[in-house]
């Protein structure tokens, strides 16, 4: 096989810098273009790490030296070419010993001295980030060798390390922009919380999201504060075939009109004072993701136009581009508003209430469904535990009781921040079983019906509420289900104990606990 002229040891590192293939690979094949056209016997190409030099690939040298670390204090010849910006030469007689004296490979009982050397220092943007050398155990053998060809493999060296660093650099940005999206993506999950309830309206509920959530339909939801609509475009989205990807959240009644525009479409540099910069807007951040527009009954009626646009075309346009960009966004609304009665007062465009309202979902008033509060209770009440810090907290069964003859105009949310509170209220007794009690609620004094005045002093109060509300069996069927949740809590989920705390079998337990729908 012919040998290599130069420029073909040239072309074939450009190429390499060009390709993306592995950075070991690089080095390895620029040291050998260079033993391939240069009377050498050894080549190294040593990467500056921290004050050390550390070897990234060599031709002709023992291979135990890959990995090793060379202190240029250490080894006289590597400060000197460290020091210079020129190729330096070693006379043969030279007195500083070679760092590789004895390992080259061709040296089999790996006991001669180099005797021909010369080396040359790696710069990148004026950053002196390594060395490249050249061995070989006969005098003069680098006489021929002119400094300008040394310099261009040096240079060409220098430019294979930093492209390996900039490859390797976007792929771990690219591997921590992947984990953070993940780590994004999980702790969505993890806030998506739970729909909880086992109430015909619950279920009716979580019926309604699987039929939907894994389609590309728009969904608008609607429902009174604090019902859970956040929570149920989350279900939404983390259900869906789009879960990967991301779920972007705008709220437009905290949009001002100045820069809705611009925070949903986007804007170009200069296209308005203060626009410094290219900005993408929602619609872009969450293409082959899904965009959930809270509170959209607020959008104000000037933007109402160029969303309809939006969902109908699947283009936008920046603010001051006259370009079009196509996205692909699965569109998820939710209002507290009467749509239809804005729409006919004029505040809201009928072409986009329908668009919007391919699929309505209807999140339940807590009013609605009052025969869920023990199980949200408990689940809130676990919560509040573990940020308080709290082994257990109970709730009095007339605290429950005033909580079921309550009409709750904050919903679900309202009671989450009610049983916070009255945790905090327990934990200033310092008891080892906090009990909520009625008093700690701070709710309004429940009125006695006018015949049944004795009702309140009846122990069997709850109960009694229970069954004119809903009926014998699911009265009973709600006591249990208080029980068994209460009798968990206070053994730490512990379903063992639970069943001998109850007097029944495990096996019991567990079918009653999945009838209930404590379980799956």
């Amino acid at each position: 096989m012919p040998q290599p002229t130069l420029d073909q040891a040239w072309l074939q590192i450009a190429v390499g810098l060009s390709t993306s293939m592995p950075g070991e690979l690089q080095y390895q094949r620029l040291v050998q273009a260079i033993c391939d056209v240069l009377p050498c016997d050894a080549v190294s190409l040593m990467q500056l790490n921290e004050g050390e030099l550390v070897p990234v690939a060599a031709m002709g040298l023992a291979p135990e030296l890959i990995g090793q670390r060379f202190l240029p204090a250490e080894h006289p010849r590597l400060q000197t070419i460290l020091q210079s910006r020129d190729p330096v030469r070693f006379p043969a007689d030279a007195e500083m010993a070679d760092p590789f004296d004895g390992w080259l490979a061709i040296d089999r009982e790996r006991t001669a001295d180099v005797h021909s050397c010369m080396g040359c220092s790696l710069y990148v943007d004026h950053q002196l980030v390594g060395v490249l050398t050249l061995d070989a155990l006969a005098p003069g053998r680098f006489d021929d060798v002119d400094d300008m060809t040394v310099a261009a493999f040096a240079a060409l060296a220098a430019a294979t390390l930093r492209n390996v660093a900039l490859l390797r650099a976007l792929e771990h940005s690219r591997a921590q922009q992947q984990e953070l999206a993940q780590e994004l993506v999980r702790d969505a999950r993890r806030r998506e919380g739970e729909l909880i309830g086992n109430s015909p309206q619950m279920r009716k509920l979580r019926e309604e999201i699987d039929t939907v959530a894994n389609t590309d339909l728009a969904v608008l939801i609607t429902g009174e504060t604090g019902t859970g609509k956040e929570l149920v475009a989350r279900t939404l989205h983390a259900r869906s075939h789009r879960s990967e990807q991301a779920l972007v959240h705008v709220n437009c009644a905290a949009l001002p009109e100045q820069i809705a525009e611009s925070e949903l479409f986007g804007h170009v540099k200069g296209a308005f004072t203060g626009a410094t910069s290219h900005r993408a807007g929602k619609f872009e951040l969450a293409d082959g993701g899904t965009l959930f527009l809270d509170e959209i009954g607020e959008l104000p009626l000037s933007l109402q136009a160029k969303l309809l646009r939006a969902l109908q075309q699947g283009e936008i346009q920046r603010v001051g581009s006259d370009k079009l960009l196509r996205v692909n966004v699965r569109l998820i609304a939710a209002t507290n508003r009467d749509l239809e009665q804005e729409v006919a007062d004029g505040r809201f465009r009928s072409d986009l209430f329908h668009r919007l309202k391919v699929y309505p979902i209807h999140v339940p008033p807590l009013r609605e469904h009052k025969a869920d509060l023990d199980t949200l209770s408990s689940y809130f009440l676990d919560q509040a535990r573990m940020r308080l810090g709290l082994r257990q907290i109970g709730l009095h069964p007339h605290a429950l009781l005033a909580m079921q003859t309550y009409d709750w105009p904050g919903n679900v949310r309202e009671l989450e921040h009610l049983l916070m509170r009255a945790s905090l209220k327990t934990t200033r007794n310092q008891q080892s079983r906090p009990l909520i009690l009625a008093e700690h609620l701070d709710l309004p004094v429940m009125e006695l019906p006018a015949d049944n005045p004795e009702l309140i002093a009846n122990q069997a109060t709850a109960a009694t509420y229970r069954v004119i509300e809903t009926g014998l069996r699911e009265a009973v069927d709600a006591f249990q289900k208080s029980l068994v949740l209460q009798i968990l809590q206070e053994n730490d989920r512990n379903w063992s104990a639970a069943a001998r705390q109850l007097k029944t079998d495990r096996a019991n337990l567990n079918r009653l606990a999945i009838r209930l729908g404590i379980k799956d």
